[in-house]
């Protein structure tokens, strides 16, 4: 594959691997990928890791890619480079030949965030770099990655776009991936829209929600679509609730202090939740472009009822506040449910029940769609549980139906079994790859699909301000709860209230190869 020709696989077959079609991208200039924040975790443990694999993988090539680290921080290229090698691969035994060469890829440059001189001097390192690709001026690629927190995201911006923007007339260009939180509100939401929306276009702009990225998060479109026996049953008449949840076994664990700025609602349900919500509950979108299905995804949003007080549990788990970096008398909620209602033909009357907390009793999330009872149950079994579709986003991705079935043996009896699609057992062999390969992979092709548009980031923060602010002014108090637990007693009670009826005797268990 010559330079600047990307043979891109655009689906394939994983059983067999016998069929395969590529779409050929043509880029005649050289790839410049900037990390800025380049000395700080999320960097080190997602950033590089993600770019590793997509070089390991041979989306980025040695002869037209180099990867700039930029920070603060007075380091060298191999202090860089040794820093994040231990990240990298955890077969780095086995491929050490390939880490050494995508270390040898990158440099770094240590500058402020808000004044000219380090820009200049990066601009500078870059230009070196596509003068010695050869890249005619006005194709090269520049992807900025902010790795930072949002609060230089403005200065960061500005800096980019006075001292460091390419000429695009030839097909190159200049993208900024940011990382959430956007805002902590619809108002600072809005004001650090308009501040970056000054500097650049939409276009140029991919908000990156790591969710969108996950393997079974991007099959729920063609879960939905794809297949006609959903088609009927996806809406108000057969579906009763659905459960979307986020669940970690472990507290804040030395980050207590930043957490307690936004705490779970922010962290977790305004982003990561709302964006599954709107992919499990939007119309079929016209067609497959970005903008389609982003279309789609902000009518959801526009079409939730104002969430009411009775319909919210909040709770913080005990020892919370023994944190030193977290105030003695925070309100911030550790665990959250939330009921959202959508205003709309399909699913009038049906409870969207987001759910997320630290320190509970397993770590897990799934998408829970349960249905209604079947009427005039002959075989009376509705206690046994009713029809589930649940979507297992991580760990041990996973889809299963639970229905009933009869019991194996000579009486008539009936269970609750499942059908399953474990992936770690049918797809053996397939590497499942981590949601920042495949974002970062989407910014470099310029698909916007997976990335939140500014009105859908807008219509995002007015279901959940007015909620944040009642919290933020303590009108709304956690409930202390005990860590390994399910969470505050009352959360049990507002789903059941909300009409989910748990299954008693059945677990699901992941099937082993």
């Amino acid at each position: 594959m010559g330079s600047g020709q990307w043979m891109i696989e655009k689906r394939s077959s994983l059983k067999n691997d016998s069929f395969k079609e590529y779409e050929t991208v043509s880029e005649t200039g050289c790839l410049s990928i900037i990390v800025l924040g380049a000395s700080g975790d999320l960097a080190k443990k997602k950033t590089f890791p993600a770019l590793y694999n997509l070089y390991r993988r041979g989306f980025l090539h040695s002869n037209e890619v180099h990867i700039f680290g930029y920070a603060r921080t007075k380091i060298s290229d191999d202090d860089l480079r040794n820093r994040i090698r231990g990240y990298l691969d955890k077969n780095a035994s086995v491929h050490s030949e390939d880490v050494t060469k995508f270390l040898q890829l990158i440099k770094y440059v240590s500058g402020s965030y808000d004044t000219e001189d380090g820009f200049q001097l990066l601009d500078k390192e870059i230009s070196e770099h596509e003068v010695s690709k050869n890249s005619a001026e006005g194709s090269s690629r520049r992807l900025f990655y902010l790795a930072l927190p949002p609060s230089v995201y403005p200065p960061v911006c500005r800096m980019i776009r006075k001292c460091c923007m390419n000429k695009s007339d030839l097909g190159g260009w200049t993208r900024i991936v940011i990382e959430k939180p956007f805002g902590k509100d619809l108002e600072s939401a809005e004001k650090l829209s308009a501040q970056i929306g000054e500097l650049f276009e939409e276009p140029q702009l991919y908000r990156i929600d790591h969710y969108l990225g996950k393997e079974l998060v991007q099959n729920l479109l063609v879960l939905r679509f794809a297949n006609r026996f959903f088609l009927p049953l996806w809406n108000r008449d057969n579906i009763d609730n659905v459960q979307i949840v986020f669940r970690e076994d472990f507290g804040t664990e030395g980050r207590g202090g930043y957490f307690d700025e936004y705490g779970i609602i922010r962290d977790i349900i305004q982003n990561h939740l709302l964006q599954i919500l709107c992919l499990v509950a939007m119309e079929k979108p016209v067609s497959l472009k970005p903008e389609h299905i982003r279309d789609e995804k902000v009518k959801v949003l526009q079409s939730v009822l104002p969430i009411k007080d009775e319909e919210v549990v909040l709770g913080q788990y005990q020892g919370y506040r023994d944190d030193p970096t977290v105030p003695d008398h925070s309100n911030t909620p550790t665990f959250a449910t939330v009921v959202l209602r959508i205003h709309n033909e399909r699913w009038e009357g049906v409870p969207f029940i987001l759910k997320a907390g630290k320190a509970l009793n397993s770590r897990k999330a799934d998408i829970r769609v349960q249905f209604k009872d079947v009427p005039g149950d002959i075989f009376r079994c509705q206690k046994q549980g009713r029809n589930e579709f649940v979507i297992r986003l991580q760990p041990s991705e996973a889809m299963y139906m639970k229905l009933t079935v009869k019991q194996p043996g000579l009486e008539m009896s009936t269970v609750q079994s499942e059908l399953d699609l474990s992936y770690m057992q049918r797809y053996q062999g397939v590497a499942i790859p981590e949601a920042y390969e495949r974002l970062i992979l989407d910014t470099i092709r310029g698909d916007q699909q997976h990335f939140v548009r500014r009105d859908e980031l807008k219509a995002a923060w007015e279901i959940f301000t007015p909620l944040l602010h009642r919290i933020d002014d303590g009108e709304i108090k956690p409930e202390e709860y005990q860590p390994g637990s399910r969470g505050p007693v009352k959360a049990d009670e507002l789903l059941a209230k909300a009409g989910y009826v748990q299954t008693h005797g059945y677990i699901w268990i992941p099937p082993t190869l």
